[in-house]
């Protein structure tokens, strides 16, 4: 699929368009051309220029990381920890095409950074989607913190369950078990196990 028809850039497209709609002639000619640019050079030219707006950086990182061109990984990585969701949600798509070795280290680093753990979701997130050692022990890292009646970060916990029952693996069940007692927490972590649960002999 070309670029220009990839949901997940068209989406991010019609989001910034909005964003700069009130900015100068010169930034909504400046945007089209981006948006619309196949060439790596160019946008590898705007994460690297001085001065550049964030809907720049955003658009360059991204073409860059759906050819897999190892110069996005910064500029998508720093774009995962936006306190924006919209910024993470689509730096996260970018992130697991890019294919960068680096993501899973720095993805299970933004999520087990506990001073950010409002920004959590998405990591958690692209961690389950990577698959990569670092998945695993760092869902279960954040979901055991997250185990307090009155922690406010619950949907990441929520998340980690989910994420550990689709990585299958049976290290995650002694945290799983440990959410059952949580009101919120209890549902994810059910369904969770019950997908890590051996399956018996069939008949």
């Amino acid at each position: 699929m070309e670029i220009a028809q990839d949901p997940e850039f068209c989406s991010m497209i019609d989001r910034l368009r909005d964003e700069i709609h009130d900015g100068t002639e010169s930034d909504r000619k400046a945007f089209e051309e981006l948006a619309a640019t196949d060439d790596p050079e160019a946008s590898a030219r705007v994460l690297t220029a001085p001065g550049q707006p964030l809907w720049a950086r955003e658009i360059a990182a991204f073409r860059l990381g759906l050819v897999r061109d190892p110069r996005a990984f910064e500029a998508l990585v720093l774009l995962l920890n936006h306190r924006d969701p919209e910024r993470c949600v689509s730096a996260a798509y970018a992130l697991a095409r890019l294919g960068d070795p680096r993501t899973a280290r720095a993805a299970a680093a933004l999520a087990t950074n506990e001073l950010r753990v409002a920004y959590a979701l998405l990591p958690v997130r692209l961690l389950t989607d990577l698959r990569a050692p670092e998945s695993v022990p760092a869902l279960v890292t954040v979901l055991e913190r997250r185990l307090g009646s009155d922690d406010p970060h619950w949907r990441v916990g929520v998340a980690c369950a989910e994420g550990l029952g689709t990585l299958g693996d049976p290290r995650a069940v002694p945290a799983l078990e440990a959410a059952l007692p949580h009101p919120r927490l209890g549902p994810a972590a059910a369904q969770a196990l019950a997908r890590l649960a051996p399956q018996g002999p069939s008949l």
